[in-house]
Order: C-alpha cells, then sequence, then structure tokens
C-alpha cells in the first residue's frame, strides 16, 4: 500500500541544517513516522524562498534562520507560523583582507565590506556591529561601505582585493579564510553571552501545527535524538553531513574548510530565544522592520517541552 500524505518539509543542503541532513539520510525521520505516512521534502538556498513555500501552503515544516522567520511572522500579522525549537547556534563570523592592518572596530572605517543579502541575517549583524563601533555607513554619510553579495561571489571578489571583507555564515568564512587568504577578525559568538546565538530553528506552519500536533511532536523528538548523536559522535556526524551535501549540490566541502566550520557550530534544540529578539531589535534599528515586531507568540514550545520531559531533559522557556 502507498505511504499517504505525512509531512511536507523544507531545509537546506547546509552544515547548519545538519539534523535534517543526517535524519533524512538515515532515515530516522521515516522510521519515526511509520511506512504509511510519506515525507516529501523540498531542498531551499535562501530562507525567503522557505517562507514563501510555507505562505502558499506548499511545506508544512522548515529549517531556517532567524532573520526569515521574524519576517515571515511579521508579514503575516502572526498568524503563519511558529517556531517550535531550535537547530544550529553560532557559525558567523567577519574575515578581513590581513594586508590592511585591521585590528580593531574603528579600523573598518573606509572599507568595503560585503553581506550575504540585504536584510538578512549577516547583513544585520555587521550593520549593527558597525554602528557600536561608532562607524557610519555610506548611505547615511559615513565612509563604511557594506556591499550585499551572493556567498560565493563574495569569495570571488575578496580573492581580488574588490572586498576589505565580509561577514558571512559559514562555511563562506572558513572558505575566505582558507581559499581566499582572509585572516578571522571576529567570530560572532564572541559578541553574544555563553557564545549562543541563533543560526537556525524550525519552524512550523501555524494551522499544520494545530492539525496535525502528533506529526510535529514525532518530528521534534526525533529532531532531538539526532542532535544528541550528534553531539555525542561529531566526527562522525561531520563526515555524513558533508557527504549528503554533495549529493545534493554535487560537491562535497573540503575537508579543511568543513573542519573548521563544524568547529563553530553547535548543533542543539534551544531555539536560543533571547538571541532571536535581539536579532528583532537590530533589524528595526537598521530599518529593515517598519515597526519593532511583537514577537510573544512566535514561540510555540510545549510539544518540545514535553518531549524533553519524556527524556529526562531541561524544558525550555
Amino acid at each position: 500500500m502507498a505511504a499517504r500524505h505525512g509531512i511536507r518539509v523544507g531545509y537546506f543542503p547546509n552544515i547548519t541544517h545538519s539534523q535534517a541532513l543526517i535524519g533524512l539520510a538515515r532515515g530516522d525521520f521515516a522510521k519515526a513516522l511509520g511506512p504509511e505516512l510519506a515525507i516529501r521534502t523540498t531542498v531551499f538556498n535562501a530562507g525567503p524562498s522557505a517562507i514563501e513555500a510555507l505562505f502558499a501552503r506548499e511545506i508544512d515544516l522548515a529549517y531556517v534562520g532567524p532573520n526569515p522567520a521574524i519576517n515571515g511572522y511579521v508579514q503575516s500579522g502572526g498568524r503563519a507560523l511558529r517556531i517550535v525549537a531550535g537547530a544550529a547556534s553560532g557559525g558567523a563570523a567577519l574575515v578581513v583582507n590581513p594586508k590592511l592592518g585591521i585590528r580593531s572596530g574603528k579600523d573598518l572605517a573606509g572599507k568595503r565590506l560585503a553581506s550575504p543579502q540585504l536584510g538578512n541575517t549577516q547583513d544585520v549583524a555587521l550593520r549593527n556591529y558597525l554602528v557600536s563601533q561608532g562607524l557610519k555607513l555610506a548611505e547615511a554619510g559615513g565612509s563604511v561601505s557594506v556591499i550585499p553579495t551572493p556567498n560565493p561571489q563574495i569569495l570571488d571578489f575578496f580573492r581580488r582585493g574588490d572586498f576589505d571583507g565580509a561577514w558571512v555564515p559559514e562555511p563562506w568564512a572558513s572558505r575566505l579564510v582558507l581559499e581566499g587568504g582572509g585572516t578571522l577578525f571576529l567570530d560572532e559568538r564572541e559578541l553574544w553571552p555563553n557564545g549562543d546565538f541563533v543560526t537556525a530553528h524550525i519552524i512550523v506552519a501555524t494551522e499544520f501545527l494545530a492539525r496535525r500536533p502528533d506529526l510535529v511532536r514525532t518530528w521534534l523528538k526525533t529532531h532531538v535524538e539526532v542532535t544528541r548523536w550528534e553531539l555525542e559522535h561529531s566526527n562522525e556526524a561531520r563526515t555524513l553531513v558533508n557527504e549528503v551535501i554533495g549529493k545534493l549540490t554535487g560537491k562535497k566541502l573540503g575537508d579543511a574548510v568543513l573542519a573548521q566550520a563544524w568547529l563553530r557550530l553547535r548543533p542543539t534544540w534551544d531555539p536560543i530565544a533571547a538571541s532571536l529578539r535581539q536579532a528583532a531589535e537590530s533589524a528595526y534599528a537598521a530599518g529593515f522592520l517598519e515597526a519593532r515586531p511583537d514577537l510573544r507568540e512566535i514561540y510555540d514550545l510545549h510539544l518540545l517541552n514535553e518531549v524533553l520531559r519524556e527524556m529526562q531533559l531541561p524544558e525550555l522557556r
């Protein structure tokens, strides 16, 4: 008998979505849901595309970064989605040209810096950092230029010397260092309490969460189990993630790049809510949100906490 519709899942071929890559490749999620429920997957390359698919009711659950989740929540008036768990912490950095003698934030004055996309998580973080260093952006009459550019192009332009630095996620930060000759100037973990800030989490369409909490709960239990396995078998997890990335994209990450990037990331089920709220404040301060967002209803952690109680793990708020 053919498997009937179960859950439609979106994710990226990225190390920050490691639980999805591992759990789908090994069959953990399929085994937990059972043979009668199908998992239909869609691989995305950017958060906004995943949010659009959720709005169009093409997916039920997705692994995405913080800013797409905030934007989707705000655009829908708080109705379209809920964050139900965390997925990754860390994994972003500012890399600079070592020939320029950049040793402090003040030294970024007059520099040309890149970010992956206007208003994305790293773009907002970079702009917020520059302001914290007393610097003004070029569009505000200052001397620092921030040029949103796709990650692969950032690497090419950085090699040519067109950019003086870039604030990018992994594995691009490691690639800028190892393949682009850059120097790590700032690991973003240094800016957050205990080095923790949300890089990826799980969102669910509100309608699906209300209609099929049983499937969401099963997915979350498996997500926690896969995360625990990752933490206990880091080298094996890293190898498997790279194999899956190779299958999905046609090219694995280099061993040195993967090893360095992996060290800056931590898989987790904690959504690290405080960092999301700070990211929203930074986006508002940078002018990417018209009003200060009310995120009081963006989280629904009751299913995750049920799972954590069952597994005798600390609950989250």
